[in-house]
């Protein structure tokens, strides 16, 4: 009975691999996550560094590098319901990622959800309310999916 059990968690770098896991698995729950490299890049407070060196030029120059590794370019493929949890005042993985994948997974008529933490910035359990919500929120999930 373990072994029919599928679910998975991720955090940030959810890139192609995690994307494909998705597919694979009940239920998922992305925590911060990074869905698209091109707006990521142009919108995160770390912004100045991916240029130089993850991806060989801006995403202007080279848009196929950056979708290549994000996974909105790969939801055509997810077919497991997925939650995305993100802090409302993150910087790193800007709320604005999490919206795309929510936004595509709704028009794919994917069972999804999103959570904003109140507050929470990347480091999405700073206070003990924002742990209680994300531990509340990701265990309400998967009990959804047993």
């Amino acid at each position: 009975m373990a072994e029919d059990w599928r679910l998975h968690s991720s955090h940030t770098y959810f890139e192609d691999a995690d994307a494909s896991n998705i597919v694979e698995n009940r239920a998922a729950v992305a925590a911060k996550p990074v869905i698209n490299w091109y707006s990521k890049v142009l919108m995160a407070d770390n912004y100045y560094s991916y240029h130089n060196y993850r991806y060989p030029g801006s995403p202007w120059e080279n848009p196929e590098a950056y979708m290549k590794f994000s996974p909105i370019s790969l939801v055509d493929n997810v077919t497991t319901p997925t939650m995305l949890l993100t802090g409302t005042d993150d910087l790193r993985t800007p709320l604005s990622e999490s919206e795309q994948f929510y936004g595509a997974l709704k028009m794919r008529n994917i069972d999804t959800a999103m959570v904003r933490i109140p507050g929470a910035s990347h480091k999405i359990t700073s206070r003990p309310s924002q742990l209680i919500a994300k531990v509340a929120n990701v265990l309400a999930w998967f009990k959804r999916y047993p």
